[in-house]
């Protein structure tokens, strides 16, 4: 048995937890006898530089509080990936110590779906958008040395596009969803029939439909005239004004008018980390 843990270049340098299990990895009733821990290093976090996100240079400089090697390798190149994995599998079975892989890649698009990566990394994925993608680049490769067949490749490719397309078929089998089978020890009798916990009770905190129409009529305009706004922003405030207009809210609006309305009480609103340059959601 041998563990592997794969981590995000971000989390890595900025989860606690990584540093508490590198200090748990060689004690006597804790050890796994080396775990091999693969980042993923896109070198961004979400929408966060390196340099705004740690103050060492690499993501991978807290393995070295247990002296752990640390292989830096460039994850457009499969084979030198394959070699160096091979390495530190080899270091963990013959040394029993954990070992470091930092894959230093990219990612392509945004975080995800509702993401665009545009509005905050523009020049990062202007390169990236150059970028001819690793496999199609390595297919290339071995196309080019006559070690496989463009066929051959093309097989193999729908080979593995066929298998996820039948494990996704056969997902939307499963019919009904049991929570209790996720739950370890759900609870009996935690709620009343009418959904409420028995031993809570909130005093009311609702406001005005007129003061939520206010709010989100302000959250949807801009403050400064003849402001040049990006298009895709200018898009997302007409839609919000749409929405407003339509009494509809989605999860972006509901949090503006949480803390439009908290600001409305005179109570102050302090957003940190990757909401203060756009609100990402």
């Amino acid at each position: 048995v041998m563990s592997i843990l794969l981590h995000g270049d971000a989390a890595f340098a900025g989860q606690g937890v990584v540093y508490e299990t590198f200090h748990l990895s060689d004690l006597p009733s804790y050890t796994t006898n080396g775990t091999i821990h693969v980042v993923v290093n896109n070198q961004i976090g979400f929408t966060t530089d390196p340099r705004m996100a740690r103050s060492s240079p690499y993501p991978t400089d807290v393995a070295r509080v247990v002296n752990a090697p640390i292989f830096h390798v460039n994850a457009d190149d499969p084979e030198a990936v394959m070699y160096v994995c091979n390495v530190a599998a080899e270091w963990r079975n013959t040394f029993n110590k954990d070992v470091v892989v930092d894959l230093v890649c990219y990612r392509r698009r945004g975080h995800n779906e509702m993401d665009e990566p545009m509005f905050t990394q523009p020049l990062m994925y202007k390169q990236i958008h150059k970028q001819v993608p690793v496999l199609k680049k390595y297919a290339d490769k071995l196309i080019a040395d006559g070690t496989v067949t463009l066929q051959e490749f093309e097989e193999e490719i729908a080979k593995y596009d066929r298998i996820c397309e039948e494990a996704y078929t056969r997902s939307k089998d499963n019919k009904i969803l049991h929570i209790k089978h996720w739950l370890d020890s759900p609870w009996p009798g935690f709620f009343t029939v009418d959904g409420e916990p028995k031993s809570m009770s909130c005093p009311p905190t609702g406001i005005s439909e007129e003061l939520l129409t206010h709010i989100g009529n302000v959250a949807s305009s801009v403050p400064v005239k003849d402001f040049k706004i990006h298009s895709g922003l200018s898009r997302i405030l007409k839609a919000r004004s749409e929405m407003t207009k339509n009494r509809v809210v989605d999860w972006a609006l509901a949090e503006y008018m949480a803390f439009g309305s908290v600001l409305k009480e005179g109570i102050h609103v302090r957003l940190s980390g990757q909401d203060v340059e756009r609100g990402t959601f």
